[in-house]
């Protein structure tokens, strides 16, 4: 059988990762609020936000980067990162957003095993 491309790869993490974090942050009643600015959002109608951008890989998949976060704010305000990083250092401890951004400098190693097994691992955590 052919190993998938790690584009593909990379684009199925994204996916169901996105799901892991949208479900993660919704409340019994389905519902979840945005990070940056408290709107009441659905799963369909939430995004998973990125306090640290995706183009970070070291950071892309740190579920205490990302949360979830209305349209408006993720993409028509570029995600809000100072309202973000507030949100996160309030909910995981002060210092967090710091750890995070100096966390997105790093390597990772993006290679089809270790995105695989973060496939998976999401996958189990739905």
């Amino acid at each position: 059988m052919k190993s998938k491309p790690i584009g593909k790869l990379v684009a199925e993490l994204d996916k169901v990762f996105s799901l892991f974090i949208r479900a993660r942050d919704m409340n019994e009643e389905g519902v979840s609020s945005c990070i940056t600015c408290g709107k009441m959002m659905t799963l369909k109608t939430s995004q998973c936000g990125h306090f640290i951008s995706r183009i970070h890989y070291a950071t892309r998949w740190e579920e205490k980067n990302c949360a979830a976060q209305c349209v408006a704010c993720n993409m028509f305000k570029q995600g809000k990162q100072y309202e973000f990083g507030l949100a996160i250092d309030e909910k995981y401890g002060v210092g967090t957003s710091q750890k995070l951004l100096i966390q997105s400098h790093n390597k990772f190693d993006k290679s089809r095993s270790v995105l695989e097994i973060l496939i998976n691992i999401y996958k189990n955590k739905l």
